[in-house]
């Protein structure tokens, strides 16, 4: 379970937060990391010094231009959030998160990443809504900031202990009919959604009124199978040749 946990840093700043998540990781049995646009340098003396002894984790990591190639072959991707939205989305404590990926990491194809935003302002609003749902760390009301190697840390405990309660009982889960959507699928789905709305006149770019935001929250929330997706995008395609016969 432990090795299809994937930890997503955007925009870190401080090659030191990125040594510190990698000894964090490292110290739960997690070992993939993927950092997005990170505006510093990754391997450096300061990161090293504070991976202590996991800098391979540094070595090892990948690097994207954006949210969605780091979560692109992910089947649930969960976003680190400090803080409530105009959109509200769905919200779990890091303890209702472990307690879900013994049976989200069931099936081989699986993957989870756990997405953490910059040290300065977080996640923004637009890679919130590229998530399936949102982590809270129930930290003190008058003292809620956490470091980055921190937030990381009390995370991937829960995630541990939900691995070591997976040994102790052997899971009698039986694997899905159907695997689950990757991020990337999911995402090629939205565009075809949109083209077709647009299409049909039902969706105006130019006065969105959130339409997009609250449909990817939608079917983000319904967790779709890929039969299930075979159809939906189905449905879009004769939705568009319709549409084509009926215009002018």
């Amino acid at each position: 379970m432990l090795e299809r946990i994937r930890i997503v840093l955007i925009g870190t700043s401080h090659p030191g937060n990125i040594g510190g998540v990698a000894r964090a990781m490292h110290n739960m049995g997690l070992a993939d990391l993927a950092l997005v646009a990170p505006r510093c340098e990754v391997i450096t003396q300061d990161s090293i010094s504070r991976a202590s002894g996991a800098d391979h984790l540094l070595h090892q990591a990948t690097v994207h231009s954006t949210l969605e190639d780091a979560v692109a072959d992910c089947t649930l991707a969960v976003g680190a959030s400090a803080r409530s939205r105009t959109l509200p989305w769905p919200m779990i404590s890091p303890r209702e998160l472990a307690e879900r990926l013994p049976d989200e990491c069931q099936p081989d194809s699986a993957r989870v990443a756990l997405v953490f935003g910059r040290e300065d302002s977080g996640l923004t609003n637009a890679e919130l809504q590229r998530c399936h749902a949102h982590v809270h760390i129930p930290t003190n009301a008058d003292f809620s900031s956490l470091n980055l190697a921190a937030a990381v840390q009390v995370i991937a405990y829960e995630c541990r202990m939900a691995w070591l309660s997976q040994q102790d009982t052997a899971s009698t889960t039986e694997e899905p009919d159907d695997a689950l959507v990757t991020h990337a699928e999911l995402e090629r789905y939205f565009e075809h959604l949109e083209r077709t709305l647009i299409a049909i006149e039902f969706h105006d770019p130019a006065q969105p009124r959130q339409l997009m935001a609250r449909l990817r929250r939608l079917y983000l929330r319904a967790r779709p199978e890929k039969m299930e997706m075979n159809i939906l995008r189905g449905i879009l395609s004769a939705t568009e040749k319709t549409a084509d016969k009926h215009r002018p």
